[in-house]
């Protein structure tokens, strides 16, 4: 039974974080990750994994607050494209683990994004490695888009929430996806999962409205080609080892939330580890 793993991070807002915990558990086992690629939320553990700097990022995302989270919000109301420009979050990231050329990092590490223009999907495997981040975890109407020449980048989960295809693989390594958009029903009243959630003052009033309304109906249409397009992407490249975490175990900013999650994506990691251990699927 191989060791060396390419390991795929999906994309799914502060699920991500479970991915910490996916890595942790694989290495306990005397796994060893030989590659690695992400999209979103995936594809910053991506990078700053491949940079080497796993602990840095982990301590610092265990000290996010949701008044952290509030400060790298740098409104951009004016564009009329987006909620926030985004930059100032890459600011904070660049403090943790500094901007390296993607080719240059411990491993290799592949970043998906979408463009808009070409309704394509865009992956980075050299340059900076932020401005690949930055286009991965552009969320339509939240986050600005990235321009970079002709094309128009969002956030990668867009086209493929779980990039499998996109790893570099090499002779008997075991395809690992850390899945974080697992197939889940509505969320109940009062529980919405879409990006308002984090304007908590000024979009109260949304958590209160029924259950469906104009809001939940879009982030829903999201959710449903997410967990659509995971599902297309496992059977195209299926993966020998799939952990799997529900689309609605955790909202999309729920990052004050870290330690939680990381213990349940180790959990998961586990249980999948098992499972291919033991020949299940």
């Amino acid at each position: 039974m191989g060791k060396n793993v390419a390991l795929v991070l999906g994309s799914g807002g502060a699920r991500g974080l479970a991915h910490i915990g996916s890595i942790e558990a694989l290495e306990e086992r005397g796994y060893t990750i030989t590659s690695i690629a992400g999209c979103s939320m995936g594809s910053i553990i991506a990078g700053m994994y491949a940079a080497g700097q796993m602990k840095e990022a982990k301590e610092w995302f265990l000290s996010v607050d949701k008044q952290l989270i509030l400060r790298m919000m740098d409104i951009n109301l004016l564009s009329g494209n987006s909620l926030v420009k985004g930059q100032r979050i890459i600011q904070e990231l660049q403090k943790v683990v500094p901007d390296r050329p993607l080719e240059e990092l411990n491993i290799p590490c592949a970043i998906v994004a979408s463009d808009m223009q070409s309704t394509e999907e865009v992956v980075f495997r050299t340059g900076s490695l932020f401005e690949a981040v930055r286009a991965s975890i552009s969320i339509p109407l939240f986050f600005e888009p990235v321009q970079m020449g002709k094309r128009l980048l969002i956030d990668g989960g867009i086209l493929n929430p779980l990039p499998l295809h996109a790893v570099q693989r090499t002779e008997g390594d075991i395809l690992v996806a850390a899945d974080i958009s697992g197939k889940d029903s509505m969320p109940e009243e009062g529980t919405p999962n879409a990006p308002f959630k984090i304007l908590e003052g000024a979009m109260e009033k949304v958590q209160k409205l029924k259950r469906v309304n104009f809001f939940s109906i879009l982030d829903r249409m999201s959710d449903m080609q997410i967990q659509r397009n995971t599902i297309l992407a496992c059977q195209l490249t299926p993966p020998d080892v799939h952990s799997v975490m529900r689309q609605y175990a955790y909202n999309t900013f729920d990052f004050d939330k870290a330690e939680q999650i990381i213990a349940d994506g180790k959990r998961l990691m586990n249980e999948a580890l098992d499972r291919y251990e033991q020949g299940q699927k």
